[in-house]
């Protein structure tokens, strides 16, 4: 199977700066959405830029082996109104990780980041994710092996603070300072140690104490380096509250689970006008794109499963969720089923008022 993707338009912005070699520089990282496995999918991802056309998106965990041996278009295919995308690898034997940076390069991703924070069993088993912060030398191989392949695209790292007994700041700091050697240039540092022995994947999410200040204290130490903040941001305003100090901020749950907050990313964030004026907009915006999907064979509930919290909060949000969850998983629903919903909505609106 070749190696290179499909081609990207070519007046695309992406591919423009992938061409003239500052690809990194052109990135804007003040707000990206994380990776989520299970969630932040293609379709995902399509339905964010409808809210924000500036956050830099992510796609799922893809391991190394996955990425190479696996479905390319299934697991890599994106669509170019995802652009800025990122594709996040995992893996921990740097021959593989830099075949799957290569392919990804090849198929148009903006970055390449290193998962060397999630702390699942499935993944501990693999050796890589977040037991990987004990290994910061083979990090800064993996890096090298990836950057050395990926060529102008830029590779990151997103890590932990530490694991299990591990001392955070000394931990956090021998990973960074190894891979900076290396000459890794941006790291998203999510706040909390990972509990490798004791605590679930979703647990370790929510139990082990945040310690922002260490992450901005990391880049007042290094502050040649780029350095994102993740872990527990609740929502934008909370994000804003943190950024001081830091690069810029990556939500994760919060953006997922009330995606509106992505409305106002482009304008609090990056002082430019906003992708949609409502979350209404946003959903006609979405339609053609579902529409295309649908007639590609996708069913309708991949593409509304990412939109149920759109309406959270807002008269008739319960209403909306329930016409999608109910409706949207028939065989041959299509974009009427939105429309049905959205009708609603305007409905229950109307009765509030």
């Amino acid at each position: 199977m070749s190696e290179t993707g499909p081609p990207v338009s070519p007046d695309s912005d992406i591919v423009t700066a992938r061409q003239d070699g500052y690809l990194s520089a052109m990135l804007d990282r003040r707000f990206s959405v994380a990776p989520m496995m299970d969630w932040t999918d293609r379709h995902c991802r399509a339905f964010h830029r409808t809210l924000t056309r500036r956050a830099l998106l992510y796609s799922e965990m893809l391991t190394a082996d996955a990425v190479i041996h696996g479905d390319r278009e299934k697991l890599l295919g994106f669509d170019a109104v995802e652009q800025p995308v990122a594709l996040q690898l995992g893996g921990s034997d740097p021959k593989k990780m830099a075949q799957a940076a290569r392919i990804g390069a090849d198929w148009g991703y903006a970055e390449i980041n290193l998962n060397i924070g999630c702390p699942s069993d499935r993944v501990q088993a693999g050796r890589f994710g977040a037991c990987l912060m004990r290994e910061p030398d083979l990090v800064a191989s993996l890096w090298s092996a990836a950057q050395e392949a990926a060529g102008v695209v830029p590779v990151t790292i997103k890590s932990r603070i530490g694991v299990d007994d591990q001392e955070p700041h000394e931990a956090l700091y021998a990973l960074v300072d190894l891979s900076a050697r290396a000459g890794c240039k941006t790291f998203i540092v999510h706040a909390r140690k990972a509990w490798l022995d004791g605590l679930s994947p979703k647990e370790n999410r929510d139990v082990p104490p945040l310690d922002y200040e260490l992450v901005r204290e990391l880049k007042r130490d290094r502050a040649d380096l780029e350095i994102i903040l993740n872990g527990g941001l609740r929502d934008l305003d909370h994000a804003l509250e943190q950024m001081p100090g830091v690069d810029g901020a990556m939500l994760g749950r919060a953006a997922y689970q009330n995606p509106a907050l992505l409305l106002d990313v482009d304008a609090r964030v990056f002082g430019s006008a906003g992708a949609h004026a409502s979350r209404e907009a946003a959903v006609e915006a979405y339609l053609p794109y579902m529409e295309a999907k649908l007639a590609e064979g996708a069913p309708l509930h991949a593409m509304t499963r990412h939109m149920l919290g759109l309406f959270a909060s807002r008269p008739g949000g319960r209403i909306w969720r329930r016409v999608l969850s109910e409706h949207g998983v028939k065989r041959g629903a299509g974009v009427e089923v939105v429309r049905a919903a959205l009708a609603e909505l305007s409905n229950a609106a109307a009765l509030a008022a």
